[in-house]
């Protein structure tokens, strides 16, 4: 009994040395401030554990998808935030950077005149041509129905042969026309952003386009395609592109 006693300890006192040693080659590899060395070395196991759950952790759980996650948390529970420091930053100090932010939280709550009139006071002077001002304040113009205000700014955008080409640019530039009646050009532009942008909304809002337009069988397909996407994505991306596919949905039943 003694025997097994002592050689369970031994093992305990080897997996807390090994456990200790891999977490000292973390912090020398990492290079993180040395005094962890020190702490995860004399206060074994305790100072390997807070390492472990100080440092360690947030990296292994801490990639891109977790930090949206945390974003898309945060933005739950308090919508606002984001918006209110935006706000603040931009009352502070007015920059084109923090106006661009204030924009782009006023756009995301709905406040889309908000969002347009800081856009348009950003794209200023050097900052004229812009892309993501010139786009952002597109955006806003749509949701605010004015179609040939949007079609100007976009169409601006298009003289940079790089940005105005986008697929980002192309879809809004694709449902600017759209409003305003030009429907061939819009079926271009629409079908290039869907082929070219990753996710649904492309492919869901050429669906809703080609529903408007009379064209049944294909907006039926697209939204068949849709649905075996969906089946292969994990469950925390399926809401998105299911709104995406439900907006296609609707332009096909509403038609």
């Amino acid at each position: 009994m003694f025997g097994n006693m002592f050689g369970g300890s031994l093992l305990l006192i080897g997996l807390s040395l090994a456990f200790s040693i891999a977490l000292a080659v973390h912090v020398v590899r990492s290079g993180r401030e040395l005094f962890w060395l020190w702490i995860i070395l004399i206060f074994q196991p305790l100072g390997g554990l807070v390492y472990f759950v100080a440092i360690v952790l947030p990296e292994l759980f801490g990639g891109a998808g977790a930090r949206r996650l945390g974003s898309t948390a945060r933005a739950a529970l308090d919508p606002t935030r984001e918006y209110r420091e935006a706000k603040a930053a931009c009352e502070d100090t007015p920059t084109v950077r923090n106006r661009s932010r204030l924009a782009q939280a006023a756009a995301g709550l709905g406040r889309h005149d908000e969002a347009e009139q800081l856009f348009a006071e950003a794209a200023q002077g050097i900052h004229q041509d812009d892309p993501a001002l010139l786009l952002g304040r597109a955006h806003a113009l749509l949701e605010l129905g004015r179609g040939a205000d949007a079609v100007a700014v976009l169409e601006r955008l298009a003289q940079d042969e790089a940005e105005g080409r986008t697929p980002a640019a192309m879809l809004a530039l694709g449902r600017a026309y759209e409003t305003v009646g030009r429907i061939p050009e819009a079926d271009d532009a629409l079908r290039d952003a869907a082929e070219r942008l990753p996710g649904f909304e492309g492919q869901g809002r050429y669906a809703a386009f080609m529903a408007r337009q009379g064209r049944r069988q294909e907006a039926q397909d697209a939204v068949a395609e849709m649905d075996k996407r969906l089946t292969k994505l994990a469950p925390q991306f399926r809401r998105e592109g299911k709104h995406w596919r439900d907006l296609a949905a609707k332009a096909l039943a509403e038609g």
